[in-house]
């Protein structure tokens, strides 16, 4: 029997998985805890927790608060270019090729930190890290500024998403219990440390795939990455903030379209950007186009009342608790919305309010269409999870396979299944 003490964002299901253990014998030995009327527990909550062994355990030192990991209520006050300026190091005068024009090294690191939801320190601190460039002004060959030696990804923003995509997964695989090990490059397998936390799990999940074995054990000591993040910016658990308060729920959202429209569900739960960030995304498609990339008036809207907090490169920003900031409360991120016309920064919004034009801007798209998702204290919430994405009755489903799944309406029954195309089997009637 093993003490734990609950984590903001812990969930049952997560727990049992971390610790190698039936969800039914944790609920058996904390009989006081009412499991079954929560969604994530109740942080500091001390459980007794039936574990069976597990082998190959790392370490249980906790590099970062899981707010460090994301792009969190604790770096709102931060400013990333004045920070790289002040350090007068090489990323001070470095410019980067991103997203199809050349952008100075603090809109770069913002711009990843904003899309990925991870924080801009953290990925100050990486670069630092593995390159000096931070602070030292001649430091050689910059190509691989993380050390990730891969041709596809050189440059700067490149290894910054690369490292993005691999923290994510180590970020939310460990806190839906998907991920509780990591594998070395010759195929060693270690398992997270049953008490860690998912920020750190992150790191371990990142440093697994760029590191020797020695390297590894170095970056996750008190004398590897987490001395490099001390020397740029102190103590990280000095900002740390709570993520997830106890038993999350969804405030009440409408479909993103007008009512008495109908458009079809053409995504079902899959990544909310690039190949390897959480199912947090869902698309809907328009009535007046078709299969493929057409023009369409017609409008995506407000899932909830909120001012816009960003509407720039097809995004828009719906912030539900009114503050502007991105980083804080309920968030609803929409995608692929043509240029003209999206709403503005700083407007206040009513639910069912226009927030643009679906299209195929911003990216990948194979028709056009909206792809929506949530975010909490900058953390991207799966569609398909303990906090369901429902609209307007309907819950997104996930058939285990991305982009593949269902809407269901308990009352009366009824589902739709997700489908690539427009069609009467795919449509949904706001």
């Amino acid at each position: 029997m093993l003490p734990y003490t609950v984590q903001p964002g812990d969930t049952l299901q997560a727990l049992a998985a971390r610790f190698n253990t039936p969800s039914d014998a944790i609920q058996q030995f904390n009989p006081e805890i009412k499991f079954a009327d929560l969604t994530t527990l109740e942080p500091k909550t001390q459980l007794k927790i039936p574990a069976n062994y597990a082998p190959f355990s790392g370490t249980p030192f906790w590099i970062i608060p899981d707010s460090e990991l994301i792009n969190s209520p604790g770096v709102k006050d931060f400013s990333v270019k004045n920070f790289i300026l002040e350090q007068k190091g090489f990323l001070a005068s470095y410019d980067d090729y991103a997203d199809q024009k050349m952008r100075p090294t603090w809109e770069v690191i913002d711009r990843v930190a904003q899309i990925y939801s991870i924080n801009p320190r953290l990925l100050i601190a990486l670069v630092e890290y593995r390159s000096s460039a931070v602070t030292q002004k001649n430091i050689g060959d910059f190509t691989y500024p993380l050390g990730y030696r891969q041709p596809t990804y050189g440059g700067l923003h490149n290894q910054l998403i690369w490292a993005a995509k691999h923290m994510s997964l180590g970020y939310y695989g460990w806190k839906s219990g998907k991920i509780v090990e990591v594998t070395f490059s010759d195929g060693r397998v270690q398992r997270l440390d049953f008490w860690q936390n998912a920020g750190t799990a992150a790191l371990h999940s990142l440093f697994a795939e760029m590191m020797t074995q020695e390297e590894f054990n170095r970056a996750v000591s008190p004398d590897g990455f987490a001395a490099t993040y001390k020397k740029l910016f102190g103590d990280p658990f000095q900002y740390e903030a709570s993520l997830m308060p106890t038993n999350l729920r969804q405030p009440n959202l409408l479909l993103p379209f007008k009512k008495d429209t109908i458009w079809s569900y053409t995504g079902a739960p899959h990544a909310v950007w690039g190949d390897d960030t959480p199912w947090a995304a869902i698309d809907f498609a328009p009535p007046t186009v078709g299969i493929g990339c057409g023009f369409s008036n017609d409008w995506a809207t407000a899932l909830a009342d909120g001012v816009i907090a960003r509407s720039d490169e097809a995004t828009v920003m719906l912030d539900l608790d009114g503050d502007g900031d991105e980083r804080t409360g309920w968030v609803i991120f929409y995608f692929h919305l043509r240029s003209d016309e999206m709403a503005s920064v700083g407007a206040n919004l009513k639910a069912g309010d226009h927030i643009g034009h679906p299209s195929c801007e911003g990216g990948r798209a194979t028709g056009t269409n909206i792809h929506i998702a949530r975010k909490y204290n900058g953390e991207w919430i799966t569609a398909d999870s303990i906090i369901p994405f429902v609209m307007s009755g309907w819950r997104t489903r996930s058939s285990g396979r991305e982009y593949f799944g269902s809407l269901t309406f308990d009352f009366p029954a009824l589902k739709i299944e997700a489908c690539e195309c427009v069609s009467q089997g795919n449509q949904v009637k706001h």
